[in-house]
């Protein structure tokens, strides 16, 4: 006979395998029906919901290209603002982090609480001063706004910190110091390959954030040479009669293509990275 102890065991990873399965099936049936609906005509989009592709892909990808939509330049604005970004965003963030962990200075415990704060202040509450700062300086219609601020991550800075407070090596540090190595030479050589699978994960969480971004682009950019593919598709709103919609979910269908591919080569480092952010020595 199944023992009680067994028995509700397997009653907990039955719930538990069915919480899990309820949780992929919210994320993938509308990742699902956006592909589906990019191989739609719009008069079947309004009919209803469907399960199984159409044939008007072609057709939908012929009315972006009619729009007059340069796909590929798009898809190289974002490639480009996304790369450069994750770049700045996951480097300086755990500069900064290193310097809050490592060296031991009066303010640093007020630094992280602002740091902390900072997270919680949406974007959308300073625009109207980011943009008169930046159109002081001169850089609306460029890609500085969308680059420079990120030297200053709130949010990458609290994820790097509490990753290196798990992981960093005071002894390892001091061995490296005894054997001349400078402060620079001592997080590039001593502590960047011990901290990769915190830093890939921080940058996909970056990557995913900068290629997704609609609103700051759209504030910031007004020449459509230097829109990103998130835009692009956007412009493909027209009146309420003739609104293309199944040529906007292909647009968005392949604006996923670089978010999958970079988590499927990626993913494995997520886990990895938060585990070790959650350990403490």
């Amino acid at each position: 006979m199944i023992s009680t102890y067994k028995l509700g065991t397997w009653i907990s990873r039955f719930f538990v395998y069915l919480l899990l399965v309820i949780l992929l099936l919210i994320v993938i049936v509308p990742v699902w029906l956006l592909l589906v609906n990019g191989t739609r005509s719009t008069a079947e989009i309004n009919q209803g919901l469907a399960l199984l592709p159409s044939t008007h892909m072609a057709e939908n990808y012929n009315l972006l290209l009619a729009k007059g939509l340069n796909l590929p330049q798009g898809l190289r604005n974002s490639l480009f603002l996304a790369a450069s970004s994750t770049f700045i965003s996951v480097y300086f963030a755990f500069v900064t982090a290193y310097g809050l962990v490592v060296y031991s200075f009066r303010g640093r415990k007020q630094i992280s609480n602002f740091i902390v704060v900072l997270t919680m202040i949406p974007m959308q509450l300073t625009i109207l001063g980011f943009y008169k700062f930046m159109a002081n300086l001169g850089w609306t219609d460029t890609y500085y706004p969308l680059l420079i601020p990120l030297i200053a991550n709130a949010g990458g800075t609290f994820f790097a910190r509490q990753y290196l407070e798990a992981m960093v090596l005071h002894d390892l540090i001091d061995a490296a110091r005894i054997d001349g190595a400078g402060e620079l030479r001592i997080f590039h050589s001593v502590m960047m390959p011990l901290a990769v699978p915190g830093m890939i994960t921080l940058g996909i969480f970056s990557f995913v954030g900068s290629w997704n971004n609609f609103f700051t682009p759209f504030i910031i950019l007004s020449t459509r040479s230097k829109f990103t593919l998130p835009m692009l598709v956007q412009l493909m709103r027209g009146d309420a009669y003739r609104t293309e919609y199944g040529a906007i979910y292909l647009g968005l269908g392949l604006s996923l293509i670089p978010i999958i591919l970079v988590y499927i080569f990626a993913s494995r480092y997520i886990i990895s990275g938060i585990a070790m952010g959650a350990i403490k020595e």
